[in-house]
């Protein structure tokens, strides 16, 4: 069975949502690190809801949702561009001892200094555009935030104002989530949902997606789940299934771009690396691919940077 993301709309209710099943494609990620079982599990949960966000988006380019830990697990990241060609990755402190029962709160939020993000990075940007990005800590007013899905939905309301509902789970072979946005009525404008909606959908869904387990998230096909799940729904209000979108694991890493960021990190740094190893040794997070730099190769990437801004600041001569 082909990793899809299905979407969906309650045509007579203020409802969308939308459902995923990653299985080659989380296990293409694990299979480059090895991950204790609970970072493993928030890793999976945070990619199904990276993807299930983007394709609610009405946007061209990449979501980067992170989480900055100050426990053992210092970074979580998922990189999921529009297209879902999606990667992911996890860094632990040197020192990380991480119990089989850690919750997300021993793992990222130990001393209250936690936080996600997300940041929308356009495909073709204006002049001068900076991506979009929106913070928010892993807690709320009562307190500490113990799932991935409580930071999603609290990051829904408080940073876009929109009421969402996430279930995620994930294993050593499967990662799946399924999420409920509730839509604004626009009054019956062209194109938009009808005057007369059924204001009570909205809670019925909800608690029709309570239901759901994790067997059911990760095992069960897809279409199979919403049919269980919103067949009464489907006959009142007709839902709508959009046409599912593929997901697969690719990461955009290059010898170009692994360049890029040895000149932003500047000529004497690397050059300090040179004299203590005698080679530039750049290892992608995401996919594992080793990309060296000899001691030619980077005087290649800043004397291409000297010719190229040497030729920006030239003046003009006059005639």
């Amino acid at each position: 069975m082909a990793d899809e993301l299905h979407r969906f709309m309650f045509q007579a209710a203020p409802v969308r949502g939308g459902m995923i099943q990653l299985k080659d494609t989380w296990r293409e990620i694990l299979s480059r690190r090895d991950y204790p079982a609970p970072v493993r599990e928030l890793l999976g949960q945070m990619t199904s809801a990276a993807a299930l966000l983007t394709a609610s988006l009405k946007f061209e380019g990449s979501m980067i949702m992170q989480i900055h830990g100050d426990g053992p697990v210092r970074l979580l990241v998922v990189e999921c561009p529009s297209n879902l060609d999606m990667r992911a990755t996890a860094t632990l402190a040197e020192d990380a001892h991480i119990a089989e029962d850690a919750s997300l709160t021993d793992m990222l939020n130990a001393e209250g200094r936690g936080c996600f993000a997300i940041t929308l990075d356009p495909q073709r940007k204006t002049p001068g555009q900076q991506p979009y990005q929106g913070i928010v800590p892993l807690s709320d007013e009562n307190g500490p935030l113990t799932s991935m899905a409580a930071v999603l939905e609290q990051y829904m309301r408080s940073s876009e104002q929109i009421e969402a509902r996430i279930w995620l789970a994930a294993d050593a072979q499967s990662a799946g989530g399924l999420l409920l946005q509730k839509m604004p009525d626009a009054g019956g404008k062209a194109g938009s949902l009808p005057r007369k909606v059924d204001a009570d959908a909205w809670g019925r869904v909800c608690h029709l997606g309570a239901t759901l387990g994790i067997d059911e998230l990760l095992k069960v096909d897809t279409e199979t789940v919403l049919h269980r799940l919103f067949l009464q729904e489907s006959e009142e209000h007709g839902v709508r299934l959009f046409p599912p979108q593929r997901a697969n694991f690719r990461c955009a890493c290059s010898r170009a771009k692994v360049g890029g960021m040895l000149r932003m990190l500047g000529q004497p740094e690397v050059e300090s690396i040179l004299e203590e190893r005698g080679l530039v040794d750049v290892q992608c997070e995401f996919c594992g691919q080793g990309y060296t730099f000899d001691p030619v190769d980077c005087r290649q990437l800043f004397a291409s940077q000297i010719l190229t801004e040497g030729i920006r600041s030239a003046p003009t001569r006059r005639q």
